[in-house]
């Protein structure tokens, strides 16, 4: 931690007549290291200040009881950088949306902005580098600030402040893209918008999203384009990034970064209704660009955006965004916590970062927005083969993906010549002659998709892609023409044939049999940390999905494009939920949430096991079935939480409803399933499950848990509901064990004291888990500005016993910090997370 100091050349002046000779560094405890001295040119290095009379104290201060907490710093920070960057303060003052929905006064928006402009003021004292950007009072209550890192703690300790996060990137979640022509799309989206059943619901139910509002928080929206174009009024959204009202794509020629169409091909998604029809095609459209040039924007804008959004009166929004940290209490995912409880269904793409557990990233880390997973529709598998003059065999030739049937199976008609065409970019089949050929191109660099389109236009009917490394290669359908993959070995195999003039190659491709709606291997698993919640929360279509695009052509401007990731698959979702709001707009956002989640297909991988709950969330939403169902729970899933070994057998209550939506009285039988560690895990529930016509009926539900019996890890299971046919199924989790490392930032010191004699600071702290560093810094009365005096790195578990010589600081307090009396604050960190407690208070003699 850095000294913060408004005029610290006065005062590096001050000290040369006061100490003389003395010498002058900076300190260094970060955060990352162990560190004596107060920073800004003080060491603990050279004065002498020794004397017990002249400002060493012997006074004590102590506090064992409860601490003053200083916000939470979230995020991985330089405490002694001068670098600066911007951050998102949260305020202790709720927002409009908190203070309203925790039953507390209606904030006065005036009353709040005055408040906030407290803070502020003295943030510019605490931080004298503080810049301010955008303000936030309705969805979150706080700021955006430009600052440097070395007066983030200052920042933090302000009266007022509950938490500081980083300002972080948000990136559109997709992987891969390709331009369709229109003569190559076809009505409905091509299979996934009837896959999930909403065609059934435009003709068999009659809604199609009509009156209901879908805000898209994404790159901006093509609003021109003839698919797009019905859905948006005069008012068509606001540009965050360009603060203004004309929310468009990015164009080509942005000297600032590439051009997008992104959030039109989510927009279209959703609404679109041309030569393509979305989810909800006659929903209305609100455009939010707060991604901007090469389809990247920050925190700070995205925050704005959800706010913007739900003044504006959307009733379902879609944010096909993200970014790396499985945090629940991010800024993001706390908006769109207000925004659900405020009656906006709010959609967020999981991620892009699977197939491992943990990825998921904020906002998909809401505790009460929808996160979607990413799925692949049902498709035909083949028997593959294929081989050179020389006979050797190609075992590791799969099919890769291909336009259609069709051109597939032409690969059966004979031998073809074949060419190597290294990479696959364009320039690498500049002077070959491609025609009716298969092109031989190395994975890297390029898409799979972008490779296969470069091989077509230079005449190729069909490609091999051999991998560049060990392993598989993905699955990618809708290829432009028929593509087979390679392992490595095999790929180097063909190589040789072609080296020793064996240039042809023949296919013997035939169909296995279907595969069915699997999840996408990109998609980001679940659980989230600290909450331990499910996620995703369901899964839809995220692969080949085709949609509307700006070509950034002006001779012809408005296209199509198939792309896939989780970008895709949540737009389905905010789609259903226009349809459902449409059909019951009485329903609450949980209501909606709980109807998508307690009607999904559950899904199996392709050896006929069943998915995890963190790959696929409740499954397959399914509009119609969503809907019509009489019966909802909630939540829709449910983690109990974590059970300790040492705790033995451990119990835990828990609740959930069950709303009974027909006009008849319902008995309902329930089971729980637990897929693995029943033996140690016990379920109770209570007996009375009858429900009468319109009403909610709680159902209590104790869980008891011998974790010494289990390995460390979590144990999935199923809360199944049954009435004659119908079936509900809730999935459920529990922890045994902390299962990862994380933390409640709020709970990484369970208690704390001090006592200063004789220029000695001894220091007593009990951590709850490992830590990863510990800072001490002495703040003044006002924790208006401080000074690192001492740090340590990684600290165990348990009570741990400091003895800290200040003999060479405590006669400089008076000159750096002036203050009647003293603050002992201990920073601790870990995992890129930090919280201030002020262990007490001290005078100096």
């Amino acid at each position: 931690m850095r000294k913060v100091l408004s005029k610290p050349i006065l005062i590096l002046l001050a000290l040369t007549l006061v100490l003389g000779t003395m010498g002058f560094s900076p300190g260094n405890g970060n955060g990352n290291g162990p560190g004596n001295g107060i920073a800004n040119g003080i060491s603990n290095g050279n004065g002498n200040g020794n004397d017990n009379g002249n400002g060493n104290g012997n006074n004590s201060g102590q506090n064992s009881g409860d601490l003053q907490r200083i916000s939470g710093i979230h995020g991985e920070f330089d405490h002694e950088s001068e670098e600066e960057l911007t951050v998102i303060v949260e305020l202790e003052e709720p927002s409009v949306l908190q203070a309203k929905h925790k039953g507390e006064q209606q904030q006065d928006r005036g009353d709040l902005e005055l408040q906030r402009q407290d803070v502020m003021d003295a943030a510019s004292e605490a931080a004298p580098s503080s810049e301010f950007n955008r303000e936030y009072d309705y969805v979150f209550s706080g700021f955006s600030v430009e600052v440097q890192q070395n007066e983030i703690r200052d920042l933090a300790a302000v009266e007022g402040v509950n938490a500081v996060y980083p300002n972080v990137t948000h990136e559109a979640e997709i992987l891969e893209s390709t331009e369709i022509g229109a003569h190559e799309i076809s009505p409905n989206m091509m299979d996934s918008a009837p896959h999930i059943g909403a065609n059934d619901a435009w003709e068999e139910l009659g809604y199609t999203g009509d009156g209901v509002t879908v805000a898209v928080i994404d790159t901006g929206a093509d609003y021109t384009h003839p698919d797009l174009q019905h859905a948006f009024g005069d008012y068509k959204g606001w540009d965050f990034v360009d603060n203004n009202d004309d929310p468009q794509e990015t164009p080509a020629d942005d000297p600032r970064g590439d051009a997008t169409n992104h959030g039109s091909h989510v927009a279209g998604t959703v609404a679109a209704n041309g030569e393509i029809k979305g989810v909800a095609p006659d929903a209305t459209l609100l455009a939010y660009r707060v991604l901007g040039p090469g389809g990247s924007g920050a925190t700070d804008d995205v925050i704005a955006g959800i706010e913007r959004a739900v003044e504006d009166g959307a009733d379902v929004m879609n944010l096909s965004l993200g970014n790396t940290s499985n945090d629940p209490d991010f800024a993001t995912s706390i908006a769109l916590d207000n925004a659900m409880a405020d009656g906006v269904v709010a959609v967020a793409s999981n991620g892009n970062s699977g197939p491992a557990d943990w990825t998921v990233g904020s906002p998909g880390t809401s505790r009460d927005a929808i996160s979607v997973g990413a799925t692949e529709l049902p498709y035909m598998t083949y028997d593959s083969s294929m081989s050179t003059p020389s006979g050797y065999d190609y075992s590791t030739a799969n099919v890769m993906g291909h336009p259609g049937e069709e051109a597939l199976m032409a690969l059966n008609e004979g031998e073809f010549e074949f060419e190597y065409v290294g990479l696959g970019a364009p320039s690498d089949f500049d002077g070959v002659d491609m025609e009716g050929k298969i092109a031989l191109i190395e994975r890297g660099e390029y898409a799979f998709v972008e490779k296969a389109e470069n091989a077509k236009e230079a005449g190729a009917v069909g490609a091999v892609i051999f991998n560049n490394e060990p392993g598989e290669q993905p699955d990618v359908p809708g290829m432009a023409v028929p593509t087979i993959k390679l392992s490595q070995d095999d790929g180097s195999v063909m190589l040789q044939e072609l080296e020793s003039g064996n240039n042809t190659v023949s296919f013997d491709l035939a169909e296995s049999g279907m595969m069915g709606e699997t999840v996408a291997d990109f998609s980001s698993r679940g659980p989230v940390t600290d909450t331990w919640m499910i996620k995703p929360d369901v899964s839809a279509p995220g692969v080949n999905i085709v949609s509307t695009v700006p070509t950034h052509n002006p001779d012809d401007p408005y296209g199509y494009a198939a792309m896939q990731g989780t970008s895709m698959s949540a737009p389905h979702v905010a789609g259903a939920a226009a349809l459902l709001v449409q059909a019951n707009p009485n329903w609450d956002t949980q209501e909606v949430k709980g109807a998508l989640m307690n009607t999904a297909e559950t899904l199996y991988d392709e050896n006929g096991d069943r998915y995890p709950h963190n790959t696929q969330g409740a499954g397959s939403i399914r509009v119609v079935e969503a809907i019509t169902t009489e019966t909802l729970m909630a939540p829709g899933s449910y983690s109990f939480g974590t059970f300790e070994k040492e705790n033995g057998k451990q119990v835990e209550r828990q609740h959930f409803e069950i709303e009974n939506l027909s006009d008849e009285r319902k008995r309902f039988d329930m089971d729980v399933e637990l897929f693995d560690g029943e033996d140690h895990i016990k379920v109770m529930t209570s007996n009375n499950l009858n429900v009468n016509p319109g009403s909610t009926q709680k159902v209590n539900m104790n869980v008891q848990v011998d974790a010494s019996g289990l390995e460390g890890g979590y144990y999935e299971g199923l809360i199944t509901l049954t009435h004659d046919d119908e079936i509900v199924e809730i999935p459920t989790i529990l922890f045994v064990q902390d299962p990862y490392e994380v933390f409640p930032i709020e709970d990484l010191l369970d208690f704390g004291n001090f006592e200063l004699n004789n220029g000695i600071f001894d220091v007593t702290l009990g951590f709850n888990y490992d830590i990863d560093y510990v800072d001490f810094v002495i703040y003044d009365s006002s924790l208006a500005a401080g000074a690192l005096i001492h740090g340590v790195d990684d600290q165990a578990e348990g009570e741990h016993q400091y003895q800290i010589d200040a003999n060479d600081i405590l006669p400089l307090l008076p000159i750096v910090l002036p203050s009647d009396s003293y603050n002992f604050v201990v920073f601790v960190g870990k995992d890129g997370a930090e919280e201030g407690w002020v262990l007490g208070e001290f005078e100096l003699d």
